[in-house]
């Protein structure tokens, strides 16, 4: 029993509360009755202007549900499309680049005309 510590000490502060003796705050001055802070945090509401307007048109629950569900879907698919055909468009570009320098170069005269045949087929369209 000698290898047991002392147990710790409670005691009650002023306002009310217990604490352990070995954890008392430092205290410089005599407390005052407790300050009541009232914080007040704002969060703004999610925009709903469309669901009002969905609703108010008739439009059923289900579909403005739906309506939130797959719009953000709908628009990450878009730009997924938007962004692989881009890439399409600048592949074929460098692809046609590249087949008219390499009939330019190798051609002769015969590829030099039909390059420039090509090239005036192009600004006609």
């Amino acid at each position: 029993m000698e290898s047991l510590p002392e147990p710790a000490r409670v005691v009650q502060l002023p306002d009310g509360t217990y604490t352990y003796a070995d954890q008392l705050p430092c205290i410089h001055q005599p407390t005052a009755a407790p300050q009541v802070v009232h914080q007040h945090i704002h969060q703004a509401p999610p925009d709903r202007t469309v669901q009002r307007l969905a609703l108010g048109s008739g439009v059923g629950a289900g579909a403005v549900a739906a309506g939130v569900y797959f719009g953000p879907l709908l628009v990450g698919a878009l730009t997924a499309i938007a962004a692989n055909l881009a890439l399409l468009a600048f592949l074929a570009v460098v692809l046609a680049w590249g087949v008219v320098t390499v009939v330019k170069s190798v051609g002769g005269p015969d590829g030099k005309a039909a390059a420039k045949t090509l090239a005036k087929s192009r600004r006609r369209r």
